[in-house]
């Protein structure tokens, strides 16, 4: 894929939820706009414009944020108190192909932060540059993997891993024939990989 989107562009999905949030548990955790930006390193200035949803918040700003309230991400985001098991059996996770790779949700599903195990064949999608709003971080389970960061190649081995700003440009390989497999984070946030991970079909998108 190949989209990117301003971080001043108007809020939607997830994000939509995050600004009246926001406020609502400042005025909950009766703090001022300044004692909570400087506890959690904004500028009170960077946290009005989280709060009225001209500004979109990253991974960190959500996580200091959180820890500030003394809630969660999750809380943050808008979502219900979770009423399913946190726990997930490797029974449950049923493979997907999309695109030539085969993914394995390894975290629960509708949340802003998605886990999967990712398998990666020899050849497939190696010259596809990926640009697209969040996080992601990458851990090699087997084999080895190439990662392209703009314009820097790294070669990451079985217990190598990366964490990385999704909108450098980036693409990923295997080396081997035999493949890669990964354990792969994405925040997701306003990224329409989303519905690889949270939407129960796949329409061929991958991260």
């Amino acid at each position: 894929m190949s989209t990117s989107s301003s971080e001043t562009g108007p809020p939607d999905g997830a994000v939509a939820a995050v600004a009246p949030q926001l406020r609502e548990l400042r005025r909950r955790a009766a703090l001022t706009l300044e004692a909570a930006a400087r506890a959690a390193g904004l500028s009170p200035a960077h946290l009005s414009r989280l709060e009225t949803g001209q500004r979109q918040p990253s991974l960190p700003m959500l996580l200091a944020l959180a820890r500030v309230y003394g809630t969660t991400v999750a809380e943050l985001l808008g979502e219900a108190p979770a009423d399913r098991d946190a726990v997930v059996r490797a029974a449950e996770m049923e493979p997907t192909a999309a695109g030539g790779w085969t993914y394995r949700r390894a975290g629960a599903p509708g949340r802003g932060m998605q886990a999967l195990r990712v398998e990666v064949p020899y050849g497939s999608q190696g010259d596809i540059v990926r640009v697209h709003p969040g996080e992601e971080w990458l851990h090699v389970l087997r084999g080895r993997l190439r990662l392209r960061l703009g314009d820097t190649e790294h070669r990451l081995g079985v217990g190598d891993g990366a964490h990385f700003d999704s909108l450098t440009p980036h693409r990923i390989a295997a080396l081997d024939p035999e493949g890669v497999e990964l354990l792969f984070v994405h925040t997701l946030l306003q990224s329409p990989t989303a519905a690889l991970c949270l939407g129960p079909t796949i329409t061929g998108e991958t991260p």
